[in-house]
């Protein structure tokens, strides 16, 4: 097995947000037109996430951003992650996620939609929401910049490059060298 380095992985994070930039889009949007945007868009968001982050990773061995980058999640011994796996891999970054959303959600029924709308750019509206988040939405906030630059810093210090979420999972992400085979001979990417 090949371990994937920090440079693969960023640019398949960052694939990622561009894959998923017209969904960004379209929150930012409807967070700018209607107040409670993210009160109706919380259960959709977060079954979004479990499919992105945990069933992609069971079926296909990676996100499309891995894919893309030809990565592949995969046991420290080199078997498949399964759904245990994945779930572990991506629970610290949806319970924190979780956690800002009721934290907005909270902010937005707090506030009418005349105080909401009262802010007309991105800027001001959000000053009004940071005055309305409750206390408690600053500890999450500084829990996921730890978790963050934390996962940024264990890839790096060891020789398997794996994160944090990586060894909560049991999981490494290495190049696929079944994908590269395949491509040579013009099959194409398997279908895991």
């Amino acid at each position: 097995m090949e371990y994937a380095g920090f440079w693969p992985r960023f640019a398949a994070l960052l694939l990622d947000v561009l894959i998923m930039s017209p969904l960004i889009a379209v929150v930012w949007w409807g967070e700018a037109h209607f107040r409670l945007f993210d009160v109706y868009y919380f259960l959709p968001s977060s079954l979004f996430g479990l499919w992105y982050g945990v069933y992609l990773v069971r079926r296909f061995g990676g996100t499309p951003g891995k894919r893309l980058m030809k990565l592949r999640i995969v046991k420290v011994g080199g078997n498949p992650a399964t759904y245990r796996e994945a779930l572990l891999r991506y629970l610290p970054e949806w319970v924190m996620g979780v956690g800002c959303s009721i934290a907005g959600i909270m902010a937005v029924l707090s506030l009418t939609d005349a105080e909401y709308f009262a802010a007309t750019t991105f800027t001001e509206r959000s000053e009004v929401m940071a005055g309305a988040f409750p206390s408690w939405y600053n500890h999450v906030v500084i829990a996921l910049e730890v978790w963050v630059w934390g996962e940024f810093l264990v890839m790096l210090t060891n020789k398997k490059r794996r994160a944090i979420h990586d060894f909560i999972a049991g999981t490494v992400v290495v190049k696929d060298a079944q994908q590269e085979v395949s491509d040579d001979v013009g099959v194409g990417m398997p279908t895991a």
